[in-house]
């Protein structure tokens, strides 16, 4: 042997080598639990966020974290963010159910000489509203990076994004029933309502065809009278009178929005 190992014996290095290796393992140890300590703190949060607990959900700011919405704007300091999550998310009438897409979930760890002193969550989030009185219903999508610092011992969050905000895709989970070309024939015919001047109605091999200002739509049968969009949630249901249709009641989001009267 050469060099730095010219007077060493082949224990030696076996034992610096697995040195070296048992510290390699160690840190890495030691990151992984810290990404768990960092995934159940966001678990914890999230869960205080959709029980509106506003007592709790304090306790995982810093006093002097900022809150960047692309909008809503910017929010600054704990106690506003907290005053105004309890004032327009959480009030008796309204608020707002966060559910994480766990495959964009990540977590990045900010070191500092080999010493960890905070971590980048970030991730994709949907948010469903619940209303008074009404269906809980999925609204939208958004992606989220959040900052957590180790403040004398303890994780706090100290700036938050959320950013790129659309609506959510729809998720259909109806099911197509078999009706016969009779009962679909029945359904065919020109419709009005106050909301649409004119919608034809159109049978094209087992399901039916909306054409509206030359546009056409699909629905399906879920069962004989009730029929459904599977690009939102839109329901028509055909009411009948003495075996003839006698209107379309519509419904978004299990609501009726719409009744379209048969033309005679």
């Amino acid at each position: 042997m050469t060099g730095i190992f010219k007077h060493t014996t082949l224990s030696t290095v076996l034992c610096l080598c697995f040195s070296l290796l048992g510290s390699n393992l160690s840190a890495q140890t030691n990151d992984g639990q810290i990404i768990k300590t960092i995934l159940q703190q966001d678990s914890l949060f999230w869960l205080a966020y959709n029980t509106c607990d506003t007592v709790n959900i304090g306790n995982f700011y810093s006093d002097d974290v900022e809150f960047y919405h692309d909008k809503t704007g910017l929010a600054k300091g704990k106690n506003n963010i907290v005053a105004s999550f309890k004032k327009n998310l959480c009030t008796d009438n309204f608020r707002l159910r966060r559910e994480a897409i766990d495959s964009t979930i990540k977590v990045f760890l900010l070191k500092n000489q080999g010493v960890v002193y905070g971590a980048i969550l970030s991730g994709e989030h949907y948010f469903y509203v619940i209303e008074k009185g009404k269906k809980e219903r999925l609204d939208g999508w958004a992606k989220f990076t959040h900052t957590w610092m180790l403040q004398d011992g303890v994780w706090k969050m100290t700036r938050l994004l959320s950013y790129d905000h659309k609506p959510a895709p729809y998720f259909n989970k109806r099911k197509v029933a078999k009706v016969s070309t009779a009962v679909l024939d029945s359904y065919e015919g020109q419709y009005k309502s106050s909301q649409i001047s004119l919608m034809i109605i159109k049978r094209i091999n087992q399901n039916l065809v909306q054409v509206i200002n030359g546009k056409e739509f699909t629905i399906y049968p879920e069962t004989a009278t009730l029929f459904f969009s599977k690009e939102r949630d839109l329901t028509f249901e055909f009411i009948m009178q003495k075996n003839k249709v006698q209107k379309i009641i519509v419904r978004e989001n299990g609501e009726v929005v719409d009744e379209m009267m048969l033309l005679k």
